[in-house]
């Protein structure tokens, strides 16, 4: 029997804002795909929120590897249908320096992840949505891609290739009747920045930022950054001119390096 109820697919939902997000979705009555490699936990925290089995889906994958998560993809649309949103969350942010020749194999695991792994997150699903001439593909950014920060190559670069790279889609599937939609989060207290070593403002709960994210969803929004001060001094830094940037951030204390902190 068909089940009516709308379905979200999200990968890096076994914590911080893929798990906020899976949260919110099942508040709000939508049936689950979450993927993530540790589909063990998810496991646990579906049954903990006492989710009855027919309102979610696990499935293990791997989105730094494309075949694993398409793979995933393809699972969910034999198991559950074609999903109405599909969230491609899952990222890593790890401090690196060029001079360090490990550094470099570290930038290529973030682009990996946080770039290659959205694309083949999406990919399962485009010409579905396209044949049925609707559905929603979420990019997380950051607005650490709207401006480079010291030490923190690979992030800031990887997350302005997500930004342009949901731009371009959005323009290849506008008349489709497909949506793609950009959404560039501020600081969220999550594993992901709980060892930052310098400032974070207007710093998000995570159930904070998975419920306005949903309104912004669900509005139909092409782009937008969370919290909306974040946003404000997103533009303001990006009109400073270089000089006057790179003299606001010397001195700043850089991200951690992998194995100097938590990279994920």
């Amino acid at each position: 029997m068909h089940d009516p109820r709308p379905l979200v697919f999200i990968t890096g939902a076994s914590s911080g804002i893929g798990q906020a997000l899976a949260e919110r979705y099942h508040r709000a009555g939508w049936r689950l795909a979450l993927a993530a490699r540790r589909d063990s936990e998810m496991k646990s925290w579906t049954e903990a929120r006492g989710m009855g089995a027919g309102s979610y889906e696990i499935y293990g994958a791997d989105v730094s590897q494309p075949d694993s998560i398409i793979a995933a993809g393809q699972a969910c649309m034999e198991r559950q249908g074609l999903p109405d949103v599909v969230i491609a969350n899952a990222g890593i942010s790890v401090g690196v320096d060029t001079a360090q020749r490990a550094d470099i194999d570290t930038m290529a695991r973030v682009f990996a992840t946080n770039n290659l792994g959205m694309a083949a997150t999406f990919h399962p699903f485009v010409a579905a949505m396209a044949r049925r001439g609707s559905g929603r593909l979420v990019g997380v950014a950051s607005v650490a891609g709207i401006r480079g920060l010291p030490g923190h190559g690979a992030y800031c670069a990887s997350k302005a290739a997500v930004i342009s790279y949901c731009e371009s889609l959005r323009g290849e599937l506008r008349s489709s009747g497909v949506r793609v939609v950009t959404i560039c989060p501020g600081y969220v207290d999550t594993p992901l920045t709980r060892e930052n070593r310098y400032a974070m403002p207007f710093l998000m709960r995570p159930e904070a930022f998975a419920d306005k994210a949903f309104r912004v969803i669900e509005s139909g929004a092409s782009y937008r950054v969370i919290p909306w001060p974040m946003g404000v001094v997103a533009k303001l830094l990006r009109l400073l001119p270089n000089a006057w940037f790179d003299r606001l951030l010397q001195g700043r204390p850089r991200k951690h390096r992998q194995g100097q902190g938590r990279a994920s």
